[in-house]
């Protein structure tokens, strides 16, 4: 079955941002259809240095009883954390997660979540953001937290 989604790119960043390298915002076209965030539905709706937001539909990432999954919303709560974590480390670093964890409030049962990802540290070796999870009704329904390793690339002065 072939998924509608499609993944917005993301919108100008604000003045003085510094722009990221493009592997972090976009897919290969040829991969792009088996990336989770392209069939989960996920957009990047906006970002600044201390906050990303996305979006998820809750229609066809629900569970059986018609809910948003649980497990959707820790893939909302790691991808921007990733992003955010990533967008930290460029141009000159990578990240891998390190831990995602999420507490489910309320269930959402139409509509879109968004998510919003702040960060709580943003050090060298490690980043650890915050993620609220709100329904169209701008109800918390989920609170997650996602901390990834930070690899910085040496440059020629052996310094990051």
């Amino acid at each position: 079955m072939e998924n509608q989604h499609a993944v917005a790119a993301p919108p100008s960043p604000p003045a003085g941002f510094v722009e990221p390298p493009r592997s972090i915002l976009s897919i290969p076209p040829d991969l792009h259809a088996d990336q989770l965030i392209t069939r989960m539905g996920i957009e990047v709706v906006s970002w600044q240095p201390d906050r990303l937001v996305g979006t998820m539909p809750v229609k066809g990432n629900q569970q059986p009883f018609g809910w948003l999954h649980g497990g959707a919303n820790a893939v909302l709560a790691e991808t921007l954390g990733s992003i955010a974590a990533g967008l930290h480390a460029a141009p000159r670093g990578a990240v891998v997660g390190l831990e995602v964890s999420c507490t489910h409030h309320r269930p959402a049962r139409d509509g879109k979540v968004t998510g919003v990802c702040t960060p709580l540290h943003q050090g060298d070796r490690v980043a650890t953001y915050a993620i609220a999870i709100t329904d169209d009704k701008e109800r918390l329904t989920c609170s997650a937290r996602v901390s990834c390793l930070v690899h910085r690339r040496e440059t020629d002065g052996g310094r990051p």
